[in-house]
């Protein structure tokens, strides 16, 4: 668990503590396959108020600990991309001060969410407040770009446009929406649902002619109905090919629609799915329904911004 080869924080300097929320695609088209291998995406991205939670304290080296309810799905302690992070920004800034991390997982893995990026963008805005870096920092934005495509969104962890293969961030005036996500425990590779959307390097995917025009999104302090009439004209690209592996997360979006949702969608690669509703008593009525029927998935109620 102890990675050396860090300069650790002196041993006056407090713990400091972050919260990584959930990262929600309300939509999701892929452009085309470059031919790097990498996807261009455009998405719209919200964030959730369900989060693991992060603390840095100063340590000799750096190091990482895992703990929570989820902790046991984190893997293998070296490869997660907190440690990840951590070493990418200490490659770009000489005698970084860095320390134990300490994870406290809720948030599902491999579930289109981002809970390893929320957790790797939560230890880059740790590592910039104890070193006195800022958060728009070149060093600190290659290294989120490095670390995976939806860590720089989680750095800023505010709604926004996410266009190229995450680096491109446009600011949303997005409302509070009242939500459900639902992941039925199953876990899903983000590599399989991208080989079974079947693009070559090089290949554009069908229908990318409808989004190359930018589209006016509401400004700020717009109704949510404004919004949800845009957001329901979008698609997911991936979740079709996600259903195909794991075809629950169509009975997840069925059950979700059946509630009554003003939308419902799969967000990422999946397996989460997630539902608008009206307002905050409905979403909540949806969750107790879904986990009364389905108690081994997990549901939470509450909100998107």
């Amino acid at each position: 668990m102890i990675v050396t080869g860090a300069t650790s924080m002196t041993s006056a300097a407090p713990a400091l503590s972050e919260t990584a929320r959930a990262k929600v695609n309300l939509t999701l088209r892929v452009l085309g396959q470059r031919v790097d291998g990498f996807h261009d995406l455009e998405s719209v991205v919200a964030f959730a108020d369900c989060a693991d939670r992060l603390t840095l304290t100063p340590a000799a080296n750096l190091s990482l600990a895992a703990y929570g309810p989820r902790a046991h799905e984190c893997g293998e302690v070296a490869d997660n991309l907190v440690l990840k992070a951590a070493r990418l920004l200490s490659e770009r800034i000489a005698n970084l001060k860095t320390g134990v991390f300490a994870l406290d997982k809720h948030l599902p893995v491999a579930a289109g969410i981002g809970g390893g990026s929320a957790d790797a963008a939560a230890a880059l805005r740790l590592l910039a407040e104890a070193n006195g870096v800022a958060i728009d920092d070149p060093r600190l934005t290659e290294a989120a770009r490095l670390t995976g495509a939806d860590v720089p969104v989680c750095v800023r962890s505010e709604a926004c446009v996410m266009t190229g293969v995450g680096e491109s961030l446009q600011p949303l005036g997005l409302p509070a929406m009242p939500a459900v996500l639902v992941n039925p425990r199953i876990a899903v590779a983000t590599k399989d649902v991208f080989a079974a959307l079947g693009l070559r390097k090089g290949e554009l995917h069908a229908g990318v002619s409808d989004v190359i025009e930018a589209i006016a999104w509401p400004k700020a302090g717009a109704p949510m109905d404004d919004w949800l009439a845009l957001l329901a004209d979008g698609v997911n690209d991936l979740e079709a090919p996600a259903i195909r592996i794991q075809p629950v997360i169509g009975e997840v979006l069925a059950r979700l629609r059946a509630t009554g949702a003003r939308l419902a969608r799969m967000s990422g690669s999946g397996a989460t799915c997630f539902a608008i509703f009206s307002n905050e008593a409905d979403a909540l009525r949806a969750a107790q329904t879904i986990e009364r029927d389905h108690p081994q998935w997990w549901v939470h109620a509450g909100v998107l911004s």
